[in-house]
Parts: C-alpha cells; structure tokens; sequence
C-alpha cells in the first residue's frame, strides 16, 4: 500500500485554505493544517470532514507568520507529526485596499511580513529534511497582483509579484533534491479575502483619489457578486497541483486568471495598462490635471490595523 503523502497548509482556518485542507483530507492526505487561531479552526475543520479529535490524518499546528518564534515553533511540530512533508503549500496572507498614498508604511511592513518574510522563513526550516526525503512539492498561491500590479492594491501587488519572483528562483535551486515548485495564479474565489470584513480598507472616499474609488467599488463588487466562484473549485485546481511531476509550474485556476496570463502574454504592457484601467473605470491619463483633486493635501491613510490572516 502506498504511504500516506502529507501536506502543510497555511491559514488553513478559513477561505482557500480551508476548502483545500477539507479537499485533501477527504482524498487521503494527511493534513497538517497551520492557522494562529487553532483551537476554533481545527474545531471547524473536523466539524466539515467529519474527523475525530485524535485523527492522525488531520493535525493543527499554530501558526503565527508575522512570529519568528512561532515560524520556528511550528517547522519542528510539523516534522515531529509527519517528518518530511510532502506538499508545503503557502497559502495564508492578508490582503488590503487602496492607493500608494493611501496605505500606511505600517501596513507595507505587515504585508511583506505576513506574505513573504513568514513562508520564506517557514520554507528553510522545513528544507532541510524535504531534500534529505527526495521529494516533495512546494506550491506557492498568486493571484491576478502576481502578475500585473492592479491599482488600489499596490501592496497586495508587490508581494504577489515577489512571491512568485522567490517562486521562479527557488524552483531552480531545489529541482536537483527532487523538490518541485509551482505557483498557481488564483482567480476570485467567495472567500472573507474579497469582502469588507476580510480585507485592511484605506481607501480615502473624500481624497484625490475619489474618482478613482466610486467606480472601481461598484464594478468591483458587481465582479466579486457574479464572478466569484466556490473555493471549492480552488482545492480541487490544488489537487491537481500537488501531484504535478515537473520542477516548475506556473498555472492559473480558474477562468479569469486564465484569461489574464493569457492576455498579460498577447498584449503589449501599454496595451494591458489601458486595458485594466478601462475595465475598472479609472480616468484617462491627465484627466484630474487642474481639479480641485489634484490640489488636495495627502490623503489620511486611516489605518485598520486589525488582523486579517489566518
């Protein structure tokens, strides 16, 4: 009989994370499901698979990624449960809304941390005993900001970008251990990372970038009403990812950010810039120049400091 192959996933607790580790459970992984709030999310998480409290194929680990100590804490409880896992998927991150001149640097700060200093870190202490087994796969989730920066989320953009950049690099110094690396671009998916509640919201709606913001709100959230699709969808597209043989993997799931990396390869940069500003309904370049808008004072960055990851 085959081993039983094991997979940690981060923020685990909620959204894509959650829908994966319910997935992969109920195919036969063993789940090793990483989340700072653990005793409610593995609460969860047993309620929706059906899984007993002593289940040694569903395992919480906490997990802080803004927490070196934490970081640390939970690689050695990941390789006391299961040794070298097979699958390391970094999924947990917050997301946040508004412009450069919006966002606070304490919020570029928070986002970097959670989004690429915790799962690099996370990633070279659980390394070492990956290359020693030979195998495994580690899967990195992107979203449309990994590959064009998207206005009003700068921050989130840039650490997409640079997810998958570590991505790219990575996946050429591990291939040689038998370790696998994919990225895989998600699409909107109806999870709390989309919604007012699950996001940190600067956006100034009396600001210079008011014109930007009244538009770009209401064709955001009729895109979030109609075309987010069941997380579901997601875990399954992960699935799939997981048992990918080659070194490198950069997919989409799901049918629009398929439809971008098709787009993003077709049209020429300028091309795809005048083309997403359209879509969200932003001004035309020079537009604002000698309104009242663009004499204002910087925007109050209003700064929601409150947790959002998982």
């Amino acid at each position: 009989m085959a081993e039983t192959r094991s997979v940690v996933i981060t923020g685990a607790s909620r959204g894509l994370g959650f829908a994966s580790a319910s997935h992969l459970y109920k195919k036969g992984w063993r789940v090793v499901a990483a989340m700072r709030s653990v005793d409610s999310g593995m609460e969860k998480l047993r309620a929706a698979v059906g899984a007993a409290i002593d289940d040694p194929r569903l395992i919480g680990v906490p997990l802080d990624l803004t927490d070196s100590g934490s970081v640390t804490a939970a690689a050695k409880s990941i390789e006391e449960a299961v040794g070298a896992p097979y699958g390391l998927v970094h999924n947990a991150g917050i997301s946040a809304a508004g412009m450069v001149e919006e966002a606070p640097m304490s919020l570029w700060e928070r986002m970097f941390a959670t989004n690429i200093f915790g799962p690099v870190a996370l990633t070279k202490a659980l390394l070492p005993s990956m290359r020693a087994a030979g195998t495994g796969r580690i899967v990195l989730i992107s979203s449309a900001g990994g590959v064009r920066g998207m206005p009003s989320t700068a921050p989130y953009s840039a650490v997409k970008g640079a997810l998958e950049r570590w991505g790219e690099a990575m996946a050429g110094e591990v291939a040689p251990f038998g370790i696998g690396v994919t990225i895989l671009v998600a699409g909107t998916y109806d999870t709390e990372i989309i919604t007012d509640t699950g996001t940190t919201d600067n956006r100034d709606f009396s600001g210079p970038y008011a014109a930007h913001h009244s538009t770009m709100d209401r064709r955001g959230r009729l895109a979030m009403k109609y075309g987010a699709k069941s997380p579901d969808r997601f875990a399954a597209g992960l699935a799939k990812a997981l048992d990918a043989k080659a070194p490198f993997v950069r997919r989409p799931v799901g049918p629009d950010a398929r439809m971008l990396l098709v787009m993003n390869r077709l049209l020429p940069s300028a091309g795809l810039h005048t083309m997403i500003r359209s879509m969200m309904g932003i001004p035309r370049f020079g537009a604002l120049g000698g309104t009242p808008a663009a004499t204002m004072g910087a925007p109050d960055p209003r700064p929601h400091e409150s947790e959002k990851n998982a």
